[in-house]
């Protein structure tokens, strides 16, 4: 007797696509769940007061007599039915032990409409942008790294977030609250997070590490700009941050971490550049994208290049063409490249796969 192999084939084709989906959900699933692992859970009471008064970011501010609000939640759901305007919340926590020898970051979910983050009273984040020049970042997720010089790892610590609500739901209204460890991320032996000179527009005279940049808008790094007052805009911009290296790293090989950039970038050490993400055109409508924005970005610092203890200034030239844009996601800082290598040799596929590695076969038999 003769199969019916017409009507067998689609059922068997059938099986098999359902099957490849089932593995590449499965594969997509375990990477996300992957990503981050939690070091201390941060949801639940957290103090909270309505108004604005910048003192209340100081570490030594006493709250105790605050009122207490559910974090994450609408403030409206808590207690505070039609509010909008400035509120404030404050967290006390203590890091669990070893947690200070670890690359960390503070998950904020999203903050409705605008957040300025600090830990122990030190700005390390910025969500949207607060009135006269009013930008909404409500469904932005904040994921910030935690400066290791800002940490008490012995003691009492405090994230006091301010949060300005325009219309609607208010505060911090939903999203995973705590501190996390990324996984397989390095441990930068300088750390370059945090205020960054900003320009828009675009001269080569800007890679020159003589120009005076005092007048250049300060844009927290990692952050994308548009929740930082340069809401919708997309083309050319620079990054400049001055620095120092201690005498204990001179002779040492290193390597430059600029995290992930949105979209493509050239940077340049002391006026030479040292790497480039994709091809920047002076002409924008000869640049394109794919998937730059992904890549995390680690560049080789060239012998000799670096100025032990004097001025040091890496300027980033990036091009956005379209959607967010700039230097977006850590890790930022120099890392020595033994570090970098021991980095390199515990990394994962799953790390292949979210930087840009789209054959799942690859990544099962490479």
């Amino acid at each position: 007797m003769k199969r019916n192999t017409s009507r067998m084939r689609p059922t068997m084709v059938s099986r098999a696509l359902s099957w490849l989906m089932m593995l590449s959900l499965l594969f997509v699933s375990f990477a996300s769940s992957q990503e981050w692992k939690s070091v201390l859970d941060l949801r639940g009471k957290w103090k909270f007061q309505l108004a604005d008064d910048k003192k209340w970011a100081e570490k030594s501010f006493n709250d105790s007599k605050w009122e207490e609000i559910f974090v994450p939640s609408p403030w409206e759901d808590e207690g505070f039915p039609g509010y909008d305007g400035y509120a404030w919340y404050r967290k006390h926590f203590n890091l669990p032990s070893g947690a200070e020898k670890k690359v960390l970051y503070l998950r904020l979910g999203c903050v409705d409409d605008v957040g300025e983050v600090y830990l122990n009273g030190t700005l390390i984040g910025i969500s949207g942008s607060f009135p006269p020049e009013y930008n909404s970042a409500y469904n932005s997720e904040i994921i910030l790294p935690l400066p290791q010089g800002a940490l008490n790892s012995t003691g009492d610590n405090v994230i006091a977030v301010r949060v300005y609500d325009s219309q609607l739901a208010g505060g911090i209204v939903q999203g995973k609250i705590g501190i996390f460890e990324p996984i397989d991320y390095p441990v930068p032996d300088i750390s370059l997070v945090g205020m960054w000179r900003f320009k828009t527009g675009d001269s080569e005279q800007w890679e020159d590490p003589q120009l005076n940049d005092d007048t250049w808008d300060r844009i927290f790094v990692p952050a994308v700009w548009e929740t930082q007052g340069y809401a919708h805009y997309d083309g050319f911009a620079w990054y400049r941050i001055h620095f120092k290296i201690s005498p204990e790293l001179s002779g040492k090989s290193l390597v430059l971490l600029l995290g992930k950039i949105d979209d493509l970038d050239e940077t340049f050490l002391n006026g030479e550049m040292i790497g480039n993400t994709g091809r920047i055109y002076d002409n924008p409508r000869r640049n394109r994208q794919s998937d730059e924005y992904q890549m995390l970005r680690d560049y080789t610092i060239p012998s000799g290049r670096l100025r032990v203890g004097a001025d040091n200034v890496i300027a980033v030239r990036v091009f956005d063409g379209k959607g967010f844009g700039g230097i977006y996601q850590g890790p930022i800082g120099i890392v020595t490249r033994d570090h970098y290598k021991q980095w390199k040799k515990s990394r994962t596929w799953k790390d292949r796969m979210n930087e840009g590695t789209n054959n799942i076969f690859d990544l099962l038999f490479d």
